[in-house]
């Protein structure tokens, strides 16, 4: 085979691939995921971060490429499942229950942040429930995330400037 038929970012042999690869990815996340959205999802997304890198890809490596790459966005996608969770389960746990007045406040103020924290950007949200909740590190985060820790660092800065003056307004 010539360099060109080679050529992972030429559209015949990326279509041709993605012919014969994409219902093994899917299937091979179907069994993951359980759920034929998600799986159709990560094929999808697979074969986006491929094309965005095919000058590193070649054919012969395609598969074991994107089966990495499918599995490594299924992991992602699993640990924000488990913040959102995590997160859900911490709105929804009963605090001591002192007198009603006290119980009434506290509710009060557990329903503005959790408000506050919902209108957040995503990433400002992400980054402070992995931090906050999840009790990650700003460079766990930005491996996470694949992004710098100056990135994490910013992000967190804003959310917490956010929720200090829905703070403050309280």
């Amino acid at each position: 085979m010539t360099t060109e038929e080679q050529d992972v970012c030429r559209e015949s042999v990326y279509e041709k691939l993605f012919l014969s690869l994409a219902p093994l990815l899917r299937n091979f996340l179907l069994f993951k995921f359980k759920d034929l959205e998600r799986a159709e999802d990560m094929v999808q997304e697979a074969f986006f971060i491929m094309w965005k890198n095919c000058k590193k890809v070649t054919p012969a490596l395609a598969k074991a490429y994107l089966f990495r790459v499918a599995q490594n966005q299924f992991l992602k996608l699993l640990d924000r499942d488990k913040v959102r969770q995590k997160h859900l389960d911490f709105q929804t746990t009963q605090q001591n229950e002192e007198n009603p007045e006290f119980q009434m406040e506290y509710n009060e103020f557990e329903s503005t942040i959790s408000q506050a924290i919902n209108q957040l950007p995503e990433g400002q949200r992400e980054v402070f429930l992995l931090n906050r909740i999840e009790k990650k590190t700003y460079v766990e985060i930005a491996e996470m995330l694949e992004v710098s820790v100056k990135a994490v660092e910013k992000r967190m800065h804003k959310a917490l400037v956010k929720l200090r003056k829905v703070c403050k307004e309280i």
